[in-house]
């Protein structure tokens, strides 16, 4: 098909992502919530990560776009693995898109500013902040990968391999 993508050039970029997003870490010293919208925030948060590393590499553009579709493909999955019809699965997805989106913006200027606990307390714990330790495990822990991931050349990323 002219002018389509390989989604398949980012499985291996997103599957790592995601397998970062499960470590149970997060979830018992990070405090997130091991629910379905806590699990989305979570795999959102790395995915944020990586989406702003990509972002300052010259040839980020394309695979921040098969990165993307990646996750759209396994939200529409998710979305009507949940039991949603074709009628509504758009409108979820693209919900969810919007919400990867605003944690993207949130998070890139939290780091910026040297003040991510205010994005994460609202984006990854929904605004219910909480221990200090938990909130600095998940903070501490997301700002070194996105430090790491800078030393990661573009190829060996696109392979899957996190720091």
């Amino acid at each position: 098909m002219l002018g389509r993508r390989d989604r398949s050039a980012a499985l291996p970029l997103y599957d790592a992502v995601v397998a970062r997003a499960r470590q149970p870490h997060w979830y018992l010293d990070g405090a997130v919530p091991d629910t379905l919208d806590g699990r989305f925030d979570m795999v959102a948060a790395v995915l944020a990560m990586v989406l702003l590393r990509l972002e300052v590499d010259a040839g980020g553009a394309q695979p921040i776009a098969q990165l993307t579709e990646r996750f759209v493909d396994d939200m529409d999955a998710q979305v009507r693995q949940i039991g949603f019809g074709d009628m509504v699965v758009g409108k979820h997805v693209g919900r969810m898109m919007g919400m990867l989106g605003g944690r993207l913006g949130a998070y890139r200027d939290g780091l910026a500013g040297g003040a991510l606990d205010a994005a994460l307390v609202r984006n990854l714990y929904r605004g219910a902040a909480p221990a200090p330790s938990a909130l600095a495990h998940v903070r501490d822990r997301l700002t070194a990968l996105r430090h790491e991931l800078d030393a990661v050349p573009l190829p060996a990323l696109m392979e899957g391999r996190l720091p």
